[in-house]
């Protein structure tokens, strides 16, 4: 067993352990992604080409570069989407639905090996990981079903009780909607937070679709888990900002912007699923005692 996975890991432990993992094994988990999303992100930017987008450089015309970048803007803002766009957007979001998933499930494998001191392969931690397919598949999309759910009655119930309270007094209605929004977004984070470890446990514990076991995980533990969320959720929206911006300043939509930020995007992905491999192997730890039973079995089996 490695030794930083075998005591329960303190806040900044947690965060310290996905910066040294994603580190050390950037080349793997990035083939990782690359092997299952890969195909998807250039097949999307052929149909951007084929459609009409610029490959290098697609900006709004204008008689300086601040001019180009704001009517860019504009266009993006205000012009309807074109076809290649509609159909790369679709194709991503079913990548998004299928594939992240089970890319996700593979790092947490390799995780799982690395924490155990065991060899690993990434076509084999890709194999294992289609082995779960269906399960995986069906609890994503459960999840999926239940966070569109509470989304959109959220939506519905602020709304109504915003505009009943408008009728009667615009001040009171806004403070309603307000407090409405404070009150149903932390019901909703506090849901995600207790169920987000489903995976994992569908992967390792074959108990689908998993919401159970995370609900299990994260009792009380749930502050902590939240925080790690926002602070993993935090960096990743910083960084695809950064680079988005950047790119989108010298490229605009082009065919090379949408592939430099898919290649963002799966980076980013990469370095979400080794915290979330390493907050589930932690609340494991806390809950179950994992370090107990590994050295048991590894003195009833020693290792030459």
């Amino acid at each position: 067993m490695n030794e930083h996975f075998t005591r329960p890991m303190r806040f900044g432990e947690v965060l310290d352990q996905t910066f040294r993992l994603s580190k050390n094994n950037f080349s793997t988990f990035l083939l990782i992604m690359l092997i299952l999303i890969g195909p998807t992100i250039l097949l999307e930017a052929l149909i951007l080409l084929l459609t009409g987008t610029g490959f290098f450089r697609d900006m709004a015309s204008g008689g300086s570069f601040l001019e180009q970048y704001y009517n860019t803007i504009l266009d993006v803002a205000y012009e309807p989407t074109t076809i290649g766009e509609d159909i790369g957007s679709i194709i991503m979001g079913l990548a998004s639905i299928v594939l992240y998933p089970m890319a996700q499930a593979a790092i947490i494998l390799v995780i799982d090996a690395i924490r155990r001191q065991e060899e690993f392969a990434v076509g084999s931690a890709i194999k294992r990981a289609f082995s779960r397919f269906w399960p995986i598949l069906g609890s994503s999309l459960l999840m999926g079903v239940i966070v569109i759910g509470m989304f959109f009655v959220a939506i519905i119930v602020i709304s109504i009780f915003t505009a009943i309270g408008i009728v009667f007094n615009p001040i009171t209605g806004i403070a309603m909607g307000v407090v409405l929004f404070l009150a149903i977004g932390g019901v909703i984070a506090y849901f995600l937070t207790r169920w987000g470890l489903y995976l994992p446990a569908v992967v390792f514990e074959h108990c689908a679709p998993g919401l159970g076991r995370s609900w299990s995980l994260t009792r009380r533990n749930f502050w902590r888990t939240f925080g790690l969320f926002v602070v993993l959720g935090l960096i990743i929206v910083v960084i695809s900002s950064v680079f988005e911006l950047l790119f989108f300043s010298f490229l605009g939509t082009s065919v090379v912007y949408n592939i430099l930020l898919s290649i963002v995007n799966l980076i980013t992905t990469m370095f979400f699923a080794v915290g979330y491999a390493i907050i589930y192997f932690d609340l494991k730890l806390r809950n179950d005692g994992d370090d107990l039973i590994d050295m048991m079995e590894n003195y009833e089996n020693p290792k030459n």
